[in-house]
């Protein structure tokens, strides 16, 4: 196994302490976590399911599986089977684990990127290549190419042409894609696709597995709650692979999950929330000398001031407002910072003030 980097967020602790202190208290924007409330739907479904003494199914119920091909299909334009969905302990145990799972030797992922791609790569002990371009894997086998749309950090959407691109190369070379889309539902200034979309995989789904998420959509990053689907022949694979493993969802939260994506009200409103945020502070910050880059979706503004990302940072702390550096998602990001729209309305407002 290639040795691990440090966690990235224990370098923000300074900076934290420094924002921690403004009389007003911090305005947290350096994590993409929810702070609204669980849905009543879905906390009923997982108090519902409380009695349950027995070991779940790996595989999640029939009812979760079917909530969740119904949720892509009404949601997304995209018809999977039941059968092949699985559940996931949220998405990021199986974006750290996948290369393990597929026993990936070459991994590729974007050039600004999520760090858990890397880390992947690294537990697997394969090489692990940060690239936007296919070209720049040259002649040498991959056997798992991560994309992600609508993007983190950056909120950058891809289209389905390129999206189109990066299936055909995968499918020519015996490639597996796998399409994190955690953010799908949350497209502002553009409308994010699944890789599973037919506009962008012709109808197939060999070779391709979309993974989802419903800790943004839903309030759930408490619940850990998302499934994989796509290739028959994968999703199989790595239900059997999980199986030995021990790697269960909860029988609770599976019946929470299945009434979270039976719901769309709810994450209608929240999405609603969400824009109103980000109609507030993106002026905010531009005022302020800032100039947002793609975040077109997604949760977060990928913004510069033409500084170094730490005096970015700094700069932003002395006002007790806290954001991640862009170099915490690849050496290109070492003039960006990432920040987060996942605060209150009143935090929010209190970020807008400060700004000014």
């Amino acid at each position: 196994m290639n040795k691990l980097p440090d966690f990235p967020w224990d370098r923000l602790e300074p900076y934290k302490e420094r924002a921690l202190a403004h009389p007003d208290g911090i305005v947290d924007l350096s994590v993409g976590t929810p702070v609204d409330p669980v849905p009543q739907i879905v906390q009923d479904a997982l108090t519902g399911a409380a009695n349950s003494p027995g070991y779940p199914l790996t595989h999640g119920t029939k009812a979760l599986r079917e909530a969740a091909a119904g949720w892509l299909r009404r949601r997304h334009g995209v018809t999977v089977e039941q059968q092949d969905v699985l559940p996931l302990i949220g998405s990021k145990e199986f974006v750290a684990w996948l290369p393990t799972y597929l026993g990936a030797k070459r991994v590729v992922f974007p050039e600004l990127a999520y760090p858990t791609y890397d880390v992947g790569a690294r537990l697997a002990g394969a090489v692990a290549t940060a690239s936007d371009s296919t070209l720049a894997a040259g002649p040498e086998h991959v056997d798992l190419i991560w994309v992600n749309s609508p993007g983190n950090p950056t909120g950058r959407v891809l289209p389905a042409e390129h999206l189109r691109k990066v299936v055909s190369w995968a499918r020519e070379r015996g490639t597996v894609v796998a399409s994190d889309e955690c953010y799908i539902e949350l497209g502002w200034e553009e409308e994010p696709i699944s890789v599973l979309h037919p506009d962008v995989c012709g109808g197939s789904h060999e070779g391709l597995l979309a993974v989802h998420s419903l800790s943004k959509r839903s309030n759930l990053a408490g619940y850990r709650a998302g499934f994989v689907t796509g290739d028959p022949v994968l999703v199989k694979r790595l239900l059997e692979t999980r199986k030995h493993a021990g790697m269960i969802m909860p029988a609770p939260v599976q019946a929470a999950m299945a009434a979270a994506l039976g719901d769309d009200v709810h994450a209608d409103r929240q999405r609603e929330r969400y824009g109103a945020r980000r109609a507030v502070l993106r002026p905010a910050l531009e005022r302020a000398g800032w100039n947002i880059d793609h975040s077109t979706a997604g949760l977060y503004f990928w913004a510069s001031n033409g500084q170094n990302a730490w005096d970015q940072v700094a700069k932003l702390s002395e006002i007790g407002i806290l954001v991640a550096p862009g170099e915490f998602y690849g050496s290109a990001g070492g003039r960006h910072i990432r920040i987060a729209v996942t605060a209150t309305d009143e935090r929010i407002g209190a970020a807008v003030a400060r700004l000014q």
